[in-house]
């Protein structure tokens, strides 16, 4: 059955403590858990105020960065991307999103194999433990820093390189909806998809993400939700809203707005 989650980067100023508590309140019934807030939370307290507030995790952000670009080495982002895994094993999580990093130097060939051969890697310790990857594509308008997958066919070609069926893929509608085709190939690309977040926006990003609340940009999401259901998606719906947009709205506000779009959007709830 689809449900509601709400990603900890729409409340970026809360703590994951403050989120769990205002996520449950406001009846909220699922979290997509930030590594960031995660250490200065801990684990084991997280995985208890998760159990005492009867959220779930719908998934966990991010690991990645297989081509270099953040200063690490492949292997080092190998062992922390296993470190994520465990950790999302441990809250119960049934997916870990994946960034693949840039070319950063690399040809689009290399950077492709050094995501393809990491995740081939990975994929057996996530399939013992029960998750799934899911690798994120963006739109090239904001993802200079984070990966070079821009397309439904990007993020498509190296799952079928990969070919395995704990990695899948996250369709970001706010990254893949703004250009147009994204409807009439849902129904490809469904059997790939381990998170659906909904994102909308007034224009394409330029450099930055800048999203505005659910309902008022120019993505159809109705069309695309309704394509998802078509095609049997029943998943978790992640609401993301982060940018300058954002950034003065009142947080509890957001939560409210996000619940109200999910039902008029989604139908359920």
């Amino acid at each position: 059955m689809a449900e509601l989650s709400i990603s900890e980067t729409t409340t970026f100023r809360w703590s994951l403590e403050e989120d769990v508590a205002r996520y449950s309140a406001a009846g909220i019934p699922a979290i997509g858990l930030w590594r960031h807030k995660l250490s200065d939370c801990g684990v084991s307290k997280a995985r208890d105020l998760l159990h005492r507030n009867r959220l779930k995790v719908s998934h966990l952000f991010w690991a990645g960065g297989f081509t270099g670009n953040d200063g690490r080495s492949y292997r080092e982002s190998i062992e922390d991307a296993a470190e994520a895994i465990r950790t999302a094993a441990a809250l119960d999580c049934p997916t870990l999103l994946i960034y693949s990093g840039p070319r950063a130097g690399h040809t689009y060939n290399h950077a492709r194999r050094l995501a393809q051969e990491a995740l081939i890697e990975l994929a057996p310790q996530a399939a013992e433990l029960g998750l799934t990857l899911a690798i994120e594509p963006m739109h090239p308008g904001c993802a200079a820093q984070w990966t070079f997958l821009n397309s439904l066919d990007d993020a498509l070609g190296l799952l079928d390189s990969v070919a395995h069926p704990h990695v899948k893929m996250v369709l970001d509608t706010y990254h893949l909806g703004l250009d147009g085709g994204l409807v009439e190939r849902i129904a490809q690309a469904a059997p790939q998809i381990a998170l659906v977040q909904l994102g909308d926006a007034r224009r394409p990003p330029e450099g930055e993400q800048n999203r505005c609340r659910l309902g008022e940009g120019i993505v159809p999401l109705g069309e695309i939700v309704a394509a998802l259901k078509a095609a049997g998606y029943d998943g978790y719906y992640d609401v993301e809203l982060l940018g300058e947009e954002i950034e003065t709205d009142e947080y509890s506000s957001l939560l409210e707005h996000a619940k109200e779009a999910f039902r008029e959007i989604v139908g359920s709830g």
